[in-house]
């Protein structure tokens, strides 16, 4: 009996080892700010199934005092729900004063599309802010309303999701 015991213990105690974490992958330079080059999602334990998880590594650049305010408005993270379920993760990390854009959008579970994340480019135009298509083809905006939330648009084979998005 006492060997049982000691037999279940060790087992217990294996089970609840895990791996050591594997470091995760820096962030590709983008070689053609018109399409946002995909990036790996980070580990999916970290967060529900089908969330969208932005890397922890993304900063956001203060924009300078030359940048005009209708376009320093969009710059930090946001986060919201396309037709109230499905997540997105928006990071404007730096503006520059002609309203071009550098970025890093993340995803969760879309339809078909599993959760993912993607940096690259954008250009504020007026009131909106549109970014360079995504791996997967998708074409996303964001327009920015007067209570200072952003009115997210995805659009993905003939279907188009909408949404609001809180800076975070």
């Amino acid at each position: 009996m006492r060997n049982t015991m000691l037999g279940f213990a060790a087992l217990a105690l294996a089970a609840c080892q895990s791996a050591p974490e594997a470091p995760q992958p820096a962030l590709e330079p983008v070689s053609n700010p018109a399409v946002i080059p995909p990036q790996p999602a980070l580990d999916p334990a970290a967060a529900s199934p089908g969330s969208a998880i932005m890397d922890q590594s993304v900063t956001i650049t203060p924009p300078a005092k030359s940048v005009a305010t209708k376009y320093a408005a969009f710059s930090g993270i946001w986060a919201g729900r396309l037709e109230g379920k499905y997540e997105g993760r928006l990071a404007v990390q730096s503006v520059s004063s002609n309203g071009q854009v550098t970025v890093t959008y993340a995803w969760g579970n879309l339809g078909d599309n599993n959760p993912g994340e993607a940096a690259g480019a954008g250009k504020i135009a007026g009131t909106t802010l549109k970014l360079g298509r995504l791996p997967n083809g998708a074409d996303v905006s964001f327009r920015m309303l007067p209570d200072g939330t952003l009115a997210g648009t995805y659009a993905l084979a003939g279907q188009t999701y909408t949404g609001a998005f809180i800076r975070q």
